[in-house]
């Protein structure tokens, strides 16, 4: 019968079925590789991203025109694959399957729309990695009130890891923790209000008692939960008598601002006259130094280091000496930064070419690893504007330091800045960049600290909100008051498992192995055995 009579171009519809099998292996191999670039996995292939697309759509459109060609020239095979037994089979199989993924999908939507749903989520991990402390589970548990907590992330800080974090607390905490995300670029007021400087900060309120916590992590959230539930008068004193910028709003060039900011943390915020009172105050945790024009008395430097010997902390913040008033004075200070911390306020002012605009702008182009710098992106930079650099001399017993904020190869310290001449870096003279900005020193033995800027205007109104001015001021004065012994947490042993390096060869063949070669080969021994059995009739 002619209805039977195959097409003369049957014989060769083979060679399309060819075509778009190997158009269909390289699609996939070209696929796998675009996304193991996506995942950046191989950086090195990045900038081929734009071939890699080309190859792509070139393997599909091979993989279409093949199939086209074998749909064109066995038009009667494609209609009985279509119409067959084979194809009510695999129509059905397909329809469960499809089902199913339907079924699968729709349950993940709620249970992501609607976490508490289902409750706590289940941590399957060996080592209970996903599962909090027993003693934040004991703090959530005693809280006697709610607690509204609202992190501050920008766009440019991933919020992920936070947000899993806050959820934890959120299911162990009998509704009594609740949470949301605030961007302090959109909304600054808020973020003024909450008394939060800088990026990743997240504030937890209990009433009308505020904590702030200055980075997502079980330990920090924890030991702010603790400090709501028992809030404790914290105490910071402004050192003043020496010419320094005052507290109050009135002027232009005082810490109002950063006094305001750190109430709002509910810091107590005073001045303290050593001159007068002789005396360092019982509840002081922390005493700021700031842009004294005349030096301390040694008498002053005595009583400070006494307090600091037992367990107190200092943010020593000196301005270069051409913008004081000291002369040829000592400097008491600075020799007991030298001798006691290892910590010297070199005498020059940083030349920083970094700002073109402003060279006598010291700026922060580097950051050390320190928690005074958690959470301190390229966007919060520091400036400080006529500044000294630090160094440090010599190690000192028991004492780490550790440089906080730096500047780079560009910038120098100049020690003989003249006016109405153009600095020029004398390599016999003046200190070559990079330069140390700032230096944490802590004492293993005596508990004391200090933080030391060669540099007081950026904590002043003039420079508080400039980039991270106010940001490294408010953390270096939580770092050095902060009672960091509330809780320590329950340590978990992880298990440690191995793995072939990202970049290693024998990497890219086990995921080609198992991703394209092993389901190819079903794939392959299914269309044998469709073709034997048609060729079997």
């Amino acid at each position: 019968m002619t209805g039977n009579k195959k097409s003369p171009s049957a014989q060769y519809a083979f060679i399309g079925l060819i075509l778009a099998g190997l158009a269909c292996v390289s699609t996939g191999l070209i696929g796998a590789a675009k996304g193991m670039v996506a995942i950046e996995m191989f950086p090195d292939l990045a900038d081929y991203t734009d071939k890699i697309n080309l190859a792509l759509q070139i393997s599909l459109g091979l993989l279409v025109l093949g199939l086209a060609a074998y749909a064109f020239m066995a038009p009667d095979s494609v209609r009985r694959f279509f119409t067959g037994r084979q194809a009510r089979y695999g129509s059905n199989s397909l329809i469960l399957t499809v089902a199913f993924l339907g079924i699968l999908f729709v349950v993940n939507m709620l249970a992501l729309q609607n976490p508490d749903f289902l409750g706590a989520p289940w941590d399957m991990t060996e080592d209970k990695s996903n599962t909090l402390a027993p003693e934040t589970l004991q703090t959530l548990a005693t809280l006697p009130e709610k607690v509204t907590v609202t992190a501050f992330y920008t766009m440019n800080l991933d919020s992920a890891s936070a947000e899993e974090l806050l959820l934890k607390f959120k299911n162990n905490s009998s509704g009594k923790f609740d949470y949301k995300f605030v961007d302090p670029d959109l909304d600054p007021v808020a973020a003024r209000e909450a008394g939060v400087t800088g990026d990743g900060k997240i504030m937890l309120q209990m009433g009308e008692t505020k904590e702030i916590a200055a980075y997502a992590s079980e330990v920090e959230l924890t030991r702010a939960l603790i400090r709501l539930i028992s809030p404790e008068a914290r105490a910071v004193y402004f050192l003043e008598g020496h010419g320094e910028p005052t507290l109050d709003a009135s002027g232009e060039s005082n810490f109002s601002t950063a006094k305001s900011t750190l109430e709002s943390k509910n810091y107590t915020v005073n001045s303290l006259n050593l001159l007068a009172t002789n005396k360092v105050p019982e509840d002081a945790l922390a005493i700021i130094v700031g842009g004294p024009k005349k030096p301390l008395s040694e008498a002053e430097v005595a009583l400070l280091k006494k307090y600091v010997d037992a367990g107190g902390s200092l943010v020593v913040m000196q301005d270069p000496l051409l913008m004081t008033d000291f002369g040829d004075a000592r400097d008491p200070v600075a020799e007991y930064l030298n001798t006691d911390w290892g910590i010297s306020l070199d005498n020059d002012v940083i030349i920083d070419l970094v700002n073109t605009q402003n060279p006598l702008q010291a700026v922060s182009s580097q950051a050390g690893y320190h928690p005074i710098t958690q959470n301190m992106s390229q966007n919060y930079i520091v400036i400080l504007p006529q500044a000294r650099s630090l160094s440090i001399v010599g190690e000192v017993e028991n004492v780490t330091q550790t440089p906080i904020i730096m500047t780079t190869e560009q910038s120098w310290g100049e020690t003989e800045l003249k006016a109405d001449t153009q600095p020029e870096f004398d390599a016999e003279k003046d200190i070559a960049g990079p330069l140390n900005l700032a230096i944490t020193g802590e004492n293993s033995a005596t508990g004391g600290r200090v933080v030391v800027f060669g540099n007081s205007i950026f904590a002043t109104n003039d420079g508080f909100d400039a980039l991270g001015n106010g940001n490294i001021f408010i953390n270096s004065v939580d770092w050095a008051a902060e009672q960091e012994d509330l809780i320590n947490l329950t340590p978990r042993d992880q298990t440690m498992r191995t793995f072939m390096p990202p970049k290693n060869f024998g990497f890219l063949v086990m995921i080609i192995t198992t991703v394209l070669v092993l389901p190819g080969l079903v794939v392959f021994a299914g269309v044998t055995a469709w073709l034997g059995r048609r060729k079997r009739g």
